[in-house]
């Protein structure tokens, strides 16, 4: 398998009719159900910022509560749907307009979606989230810096990017493109996960139905 191979390279794309086909359940109706709305948090930040263990943290306290929840780390979707990919820009790319249709589909079920990807680049991120749909994605900036990420080094991967081993790796000799206006900001390096996670729930707790309403 080629993993550094670019995708606009593929000679296998087959192209055909394609034809939506709706449903008869509306949103309306599954939001019933599940007394929730359909929601996306995206977990943006450095490799060691801590967004996947936000993320496990976030998805274990609305779990709790009875929220409906799924989970998609950058890590483990390359062990299946992405295992096909590898680091180039293209490639790159093409591992967050897979994640991102993914989470579309969960919040068109009406799940709380929680979705930790470094995702470097301002306007993939802007794709995704219009996408989705703006009302219901919500940016997390995990703005851990650098200094901290690269102290923890939990998977070694800054030590291979500083002696060569790993190159275009992000925060290092790759960019990444900060957000702007995040709808929420943490740095675990002044933070604790359990403050985190009540600032996170607060984001979560408008897209709740209120059965008594």
């Amino acid at each position: 398998m080629n993993r550094g191979r670019d995708l606009d390279s593929r000679e296998d794309k087959i192209k055909g009719p394609v034809f939506h086909h709706s449903g008869r359940v509306t949103a309306a109706a599954r939001e019933a159900v599940l007394g929730q709305r359909g929601l996306c948090v995206w977990f943006t930040g450095l490799s060691g910022s801590g967004k996947s263990t936000l993320a496990v943290a976030l998805e274990e306290a609305l779990v709790a509560q009875g929220r409906a929840v799924v989970r998609l780390d950058g890590d483990n979707i390359r062990e299946g749907l992405c295992s096909d990919l590898g680091f180039g820009l293209a490639d790159r790319a093409e591992n967050m307009r897979r994640v991102g249709e993914v989470a579309r589909l969960f919040c068109d079920a009406g799940l709380f979606v929680l979705v930790a990807l470094v995702s470097p680049l301002a306007a993939e991120r802007a794709s995704v989230r219009a996408r989705i749909g703006a009302e219901r994605f919500r940016e997390v900036y995990v703005s851990t810096p650098l200094a901290t990420c690269e102290a923890r080094d939990v998977k070694g991967l800054y030590a291979q990017a500083r002696s060569g081993a790993l190159t275009a790796f992000t925060g290092i000799s790759s960019p990444f493109e900060a957000p702007v206006r995040p709808d929420l900001d943490l740095d675990t390096s002044v933070g604790s996960v359990d403050a985190g996670v009540a600032a996170l729930l607060k984001l979560c707790a408008g897209f709740v139905i209120d059965a008594s309403g």
